[in-house]
């Protein structure tokens, strides 16, 4: 596997120390940095620096590294975090820039898929590199499908998608029609739901950042999730966030998700998914309006500027990140089952075109996605499925929690989108940003 000149690195720092040196890597608990951690041994055998892994739920995982970060704390030296926190910690000066990666021809930076590179930049320096990316979007059983007599458009409507969910919802055989999330995050139920009332012309802000949870379309579009998940959902849908519906979906118990276009090689994996050979794909729907629910994210990896083992952290991003990384998953778990959503050659990999039915859909679905204009209606933020300001973290999990509580029947619609205004308007003035 290459290492290049990354290596030189870690050989000087081996010279330069009595013990090996250890990194400790914080992480989120799905399948594809689940599969990192049991590859990394080859990387601790290359070059003799050990790895301590911390692998927790995506909600933790947030609270934990941020917490750190913020305190300088110097608890990790490699981080998983996503292009929300990326721009808003580098500008903090919280996140060390990988120079390294970014002048290594041979890890090709410019090979990296723009939407997602440009989302890691600041000012034209990459400071988290992309373990994978995403967007979001509709991932079906095609036989369900047939047995309802209908017919999956390429491109669905929202009024398509509640029409199937409840033809195929069949509750004597715990099938239900559509999972989507219920569980309270910012980067769990708030994502989805956000990118759902975009597509519903819906919008964080106006353009003088006074909170809009007031407005038709937010009640349009929170009170169709919420029908939507309480007639044709799993029970207890209100918990359920990106893990559980992924477990629900390959035993066969969902018709229909939507979600993040990684799950895809999970959902069509016959070790992993009794359903793997029945599932077809299609974009995230719409009501019409000129937008489409398609959310962008990476998760990536990132040294924080408090780590004191940053060129040992710099060249395990590099090991994990680069191409080399991709053909040894390849290799070990076929092509279907390599990181997406980060590089331009593996698009271009017929091996990989072959072997991933989902492949031009999630690239497809990368690039709709627009940080810049979101919404129908002007917005002054960027960001898709997150508004890139350093509270929108403690906003959007309050937000979260009051969806969800309507989710489960704990308040109606109306009553979260009250308190959810009023929350955030107070958070804003706060803030400064409403005078």
């Amino acid at each position: 596997m290459r290492l290049g000149f990354l290596s030189l690195i870690a050989l000087g720092a081996m010279l330069t120390s009595a013990s090996a040196q250890t990194l400790t890597i914080a992480t989120v608990n799905n399948g594809d940095m689940i599969r990192m951690q049991g590859l990394s041994s080859a990387f601790t055998e290359e070059t003799g620096i050990e790895l301590n892994w911390v692998v927790l739920e995506e909600n933790t995982l947030r609270q934990n590294v941020t917490t750190d970060v913020a305190t300088n704390g110097g608890q990790y030296d490699v981080m998983t975090i996503g292009t929300y926190e990326v721009p808003i910690w580098a500008k903090q000066g919280w996140l060390k820039p990988l120079d390294g990666l970014a002048a290594d021809a041979e890890y090709d930076i410019d090979d990296l898929l723009p939407p997602i590179r440009q989302g890691l930049s600041v000012d034209g320096k990459l400071y988290a590199a992309p373990f994978y990316g995403e967007s979001s979007m509709l991932m079906y059983r095609t036989d369900l499908m047939e047995k309802a007599g209908l017919e999956m458009p390429e491109a669905p409507t929202w009024d398509f998608i509640a029409e199937a969910a409840a033809a195929m919802t069949d509750r004597a055989n715990d099938i239900s029609g559509i999972c989507l999330r219920g569980k309270a995050g910012w980067g769990e139920n708030t994502a989805l739901i956000t990118v759902t009332a975009n597509s519903f012309g819906a919008r964080w802000f106006d353009e003088d950042w006074r909170p809009q949870f007031d407005q038709p379309e937010w009640k349009n579009a929170l009170d169709f999730y919420v029908k939507l998940v309480t007639e044709s959902g799993p029970p207890g849908a209100s918990s359920n966030g990106f893990n559980e519906n992924l477990t629900l979906f390959q035993q066969g118990k969902c018709a229909m998700w939507m979600d993040a276009t990684v799950a895809a090689s999970f959902v069509t994996n016959p070790d992993d998914s009794t359903v793997a050979d029945k599932v077809g794909f299609a974009l995230a729907p719409d009501t019409g309006l000129g937008k489409r629910a398609n959310w962008l994210w990476a998760w990536s990896l990132a040294i924080p500027a408090s780590s004191q083992n940053a060129d040992a952290a710099e060249q395990f991003i590099g090991w994990a990140t680069d191409k080399a990384y991709l053909e040894t998953v390849a290799a070990q778990e076929g092509w279907a089952n390599v990181p997406p959503g980060t590089r331009i050659s593996l698009y271009e990999n017929p091996e990989y075109q072959a072997a991933a039915p989902f492949a031009e859909m999630t690239l497809g679905s990368i690039y709709a996605a627009d940080p810049t204009q979101p919404s129908v209606k002007p917005v002054p933020y960027v960001g898709v499925q997150f508004v890139a300001i350093p509270e929108f973290q403690g906003i959007g999990t309050t937000v979260g929690q009051l969806f969800s509580a309507a989710l489960a029947g704990q308040m109606t619609v109306d009553e979260a989108l009250a308190q959810a205004q009023e929350s955030t308007l107070r958070e804003m003035t706060r803030a400064g940003y409403i005078k």
